[in-house]
């Protein structure tokens, strides 16, 4: 048993909050600062979107590797590159987006802050529900199922 369920529970859950908070940012966006506003409001939830989604990618691809000699390197390896590309690349993007007229930079933060926040909720909701055992080899004094 492995982490996956609770990671692409995570991803379908954290897309869905993301398409809401653009649905939503966009139309506060329209009416805030017409096409500039929606566009901003969009952009920003796709960002988040996208940013978010590195880190529980990351474990889903190095969680292949479960079971071999190379899994913990492979796992480290990539949830820290994962950070580290995230990190320079959100500092371009905020640069670049700083510079662009066509983008309004409240919208784009705003919807970018409510991304990480709605990401942050379906986070911990999804790890309170999603049931994974402690234990994977274990079994039950009572199961059928052993080899005794």
């Amino acid at each position: 048993m492995t982490s996956n369920p609770v990671f692409r529970a995570s991803l379908i859950w954290g897309a869905a909050v993301t398409a809401i908070i653009a649905v939503v940012g966009g139309v506060v966006g329209v009416f805030v600062d017409g096409s500039r506003g929606l566009v901003s409001a969009l952009l920003g939830a796709v960002v988040a979107l996208v940013f978010l989604s590195v880190t529980a990618v990351s474990i889903l691809l190095a969680n292949r590797k479960a079971g071999s000699d190379l899994f913990v390197p492979i796992f480290f390896a990539g949830v820290m590159g994962g950070w580290l590309v995230k990190f320079v690349a959100f500092l371009v993007l905020a640069w670049a987006v700083k510079q662009q007229e066509w983008v309004n930079d409240t919208i784009f933060f705003l919807s970018v802050i409510a991304g990480v926040i709605g990401s942050l909720v379906v986070d911990g909701v999804v790890v309170a529900k999603v049931r994974v055992p402690y234990v994977s080899d274990d079994t039950l004094p009572n199961d059928e199922s052993r080899d005794d």
